[in-house]
């Protein structure tokens, strides 16, 4: 009875050993950021490793003149959560975590914005974009948390109608058209646009009387007279499309206002964003 408890303690040992010892590995589907690579012996465990938002909001610490500030930031958000295996060895410490990611994003032109024992904020500008990065590792080292948030506005998904515009036209004697998008600087359209122009092509087909002024509008960002001409040449490229859609050019009139007619303060990226616009505005016959 001795021997076979003995044998039973043993083999019970055995399997807690093999369990402990089995290696980790990556849940199906979930990858490491295009920006980084991880730290080794770190795996995503699980489907909610990798959380990827298309567009959220995130507060990032930054160090302020006097005090450490929370800023708060909109884009695409992934979050990954990293987890070590235990069987590999000792784990790096928390600071050596935040170091390696530093060092890393120190390579594309990083600035480290924040630093504390519990994680750090990273600021990488490039190529007109910026991909804030959170790094907060666990006090032990065995697993941390990666944000990595690419500054933009949000898509607008959800476009006005037809009867939307013809009701503001009415009521304000002008309209905003949203879901009209332009690159950085280029007046070319974007294929997203075409939604959106199809709405107006609606409108003026239904109310075949109506003529309207095609009206782009711009941040304050550079200088007065570029903003002026790019919004002008904003307005000529929808008119253009519109024309194409089958609108008589007679019933259109572009006109670039520039940064003069701000909706929003432009001290944000959000206020900037939404004087990025294009409007319609009622014509006299």
């Amino acid at each position: 009875m001795r021997r076979s408890l003995i044998m039973l303690v043993a083999l019970i040992g055995m399997v807690t050993i093999g369990f402990g010892q089995r290696a980790m590995k990556d849940y199906a589907g979930t990858k490491d950021p295009a920006l980084f690579t991880r730290l080794p012996n770190f795996y995503l465990l699980s489907a909610f490793s990798v959380i990827d938002k298309e567009f959220d909001a995130y507060q990032f610490l930054v160090k302020g003149e006097k005090t450490v500030e929370r800023k708060q930031i909109e884009g695409h958000l992934v979050t990954y959560k990293y987890v070590f295996d235990k069987a590999s060895g000792a784990s790096p410490s928390g600071l050596q975590i935040m170091r390696n990611y530093q060092s890393a994003a120190g390579t594309l032109g990083g600035k480290v914005l924040h630093e504390d024992r519990y994680r750090t904020t990273i600021l990488i500008s490039k190529g007109g974009m910026e991909t804030w990065v959170e790094v907060a590792p666990a006090p032990a080292g065995y697993e941390y948390t990666l944000r990595i948030l690419e500054r933009q506005a949000m898509r607008q998904d959800v476009l006005a109608n037809a009867a939307a515009f013809q009701a503001g036209l009415a009521q304000n004697g002008h309209v905003e058209v949203p879901g009209i998008f332009f690159d950085t600087a280029k007046s070319d359209l974007k294929p997203d646009s075409d939604a959106a122009l199809k709405e107006v092509v609606k409108l003026l087909q239904d109310n075949l009387a109506l003529r309207v002024w095609v009206v782009g509008h711009t941040d304050n960002t550079g200088q007065e007279e570029a903003n002026v001409a790019l919004s002008q040449a904003r307005a000529a490229s929808v008119v253009k499309a519109l024309v194409q859609m089958g609108i008589p050019a007679t019933r259109l009139a572009p006109h670039g206002a520039g940064p003069f007619a701000p909706v929003a303060p432009n001290t944000t990226e959000d206020g900037r964003s939404r004087n990025r616009r294009v409007e319609l505005v009622g014509r006299q016959q």
